[in-house]
């Protein structure tokens, strides 16, 4: 199989329906492999993928924006004006820095989300979505992502941030747009710049105000928290403050909205398990754990090489972008005995769809406990629901995403 054609499926329609195929082709054929379509290295065996994201000397975060950033034009003017913010923006956060300011940041944030604190968010959690599913119970059809997966999260994030309810909705589009800068893979377009970059002066402005809400007012909410670290003199910059803060929201309630369809999707196409699953619901937990490895929402990361490095015999050169592929590691023969399967009693603690590492997703107990809850009450909820036709992913390569979710519920 030549390598055009190789590169050819990271793109086509069928990549995007079923990425699988072509990542366990990439896998066999090209592990490393240089994608002209993406304008990446992309890796696909799972040593590869947790060698790279362990080696944060070698492979960083602090300038991954910025390679896609400049490689946009200068003109018009509004797409200069997109890539200033978005440069300043990215430079700073817990997700755009490396050791030692990143560890500085993660040390000081572990503070304001601690596992203790997700813990607590579990009864609100259960309101939520009972509240959620009692709006559905009465529907012939509903489209799951738009009625349940999508609004739950978000309003869970919203709630621990300090956002009043009537404003998520704020957020949500916000962080949607900011998202698709990153559809492209290893390339951003103009458009999605201009537009990413209108939302997020709204939402670094929003969560400014809400910042300064704090310091006169404080509240025992993450943002507050946040802002008592800043004012305790502990090296937390408002700059720092006001982009880990859209990370939070960004990547805090789109990853769990997939999650969730992500898993029922899957459970709708593995009717023994959903049975099991409603009979024993305490196997739960492992429900969601093979979603996050069969599924993974973010299906790659991204990193920056700092230096020439050696992987698998190829020459990866100072300055270009790699993509771990998360998707592709979950599925890797040489791990996982048939990966392609949804099996519920499996040992699965070796996938690594919050990354490895150093960067490990910080909200990963919150995305668990979420997801948990909400698999758990759908199913003892609707235990017959089916799909009422085939859904269709979106086309992007950052986030593993469906259009929409109609089931019936009986």
């Amino acid at each position: 199989m030549t390598v055009k054609h190789l590169d050819a499926q990271l793109t086509n329609d069928n990549f995007f329906q079923n990425p699988h195929v072509a990542l366990h082709q990439l896998r066999q054929n090209s592990p490393v492999f240089w994608s002209d379509g993406w304008g990446v290295w992309v890796l696909t065996g799972y040593d590869d993928v947790v060698s790279t994201l362990k080696n944060h000397t070698d492979f960083v975060n602090f300038g991954r924006v910025t390679h896609l950033i400049k490689q946009l034009p200068d003109e018009p003017q509004a797409t200069a004006d997109a890539k200033k913010a978005l440069l300043f923006h990215y430079e700073t956060g817990l997700a755009h820095t490396d050791p030692p300011v990143h560890s500085r940041l993660r040390g000081l944030l572990n503070r304001a989300f601690t596992p203790r604190m997700v813990a607590h968010w579990s009864g609100r959690i259960e309101l939520v979505v009972d509240d959620l599913i009692e709006q559905l119970r009465d529907k012939a059809e509903f489209d799951l992502l738009q009625d349940f997966a999508y609004p739950l999260p978000a309003t869970i994030i919203g709630d621990m941030l300090g956002v009043p309810a009537e404003d998520v909705h704020l957020f949500q589009g916000w962080a949607l747009a900011i998202n698709q800068l990153f559809e492209k893979g290893g390339r951003m377009t103009a458009q999605s710049a201009e537009n990413a970059y209108a939302n997020l002066r709204h939402m670094r402005d929003y969560i400014g105000q809400m910042v300064e809400q704090r310091r006169q007012h404080p509240q025992d909410d993450v943002v507050g928290n946040m802002v008592k670290i800043e004012q305790a003199g502990e090296k937390l910059t408002l700059d720092e403050l006001v982009s880990t803060i859209v990370t939070f929201f960004v990547a805090g309630h789109d990853t769990t909205t997939n999650l969730i369809t992500n898993c029922i999707y899957l459970l709708m196409h593995n009717r023994d398990a959903l049975t099991e699953l409603h009979q024993r619901p305490e196997l739960t937990p492992q429900a969601v754990e093979e979603t996050l490895r069969l599924e993974p929402s973010v299906p790659r990361m991204w990193r920056i090489a700092k230096r020439d490095v050696e992987i698998g015999g190829k020459q990866i050169s100072a300055g270009q972008m790699v993509f771990p592929m998360l998707s592709a590691a979950n599925r890797d023969p040489a791990v996982f005995v048939e990966p392609d399967r949804f099996l519920l009693h499996r040992d699965n603690r070796k996938h690594v769809a919050f990354g490895f590492g150093i960067h490990y997703c910080i909200g990963a107990p919150l995305a668990r406990l979420e997801g948990e809850i909400a698999l758990r009450k759908l199913i003892a909820a609707f235990p017959q629901m089916a799909l009422a036709d085939e859904p269709v992913w979106t086309h992007d390569v950052a986030i593993r995403r469906l259009e929409k979710l109609v089931l019936r519920p009986v």
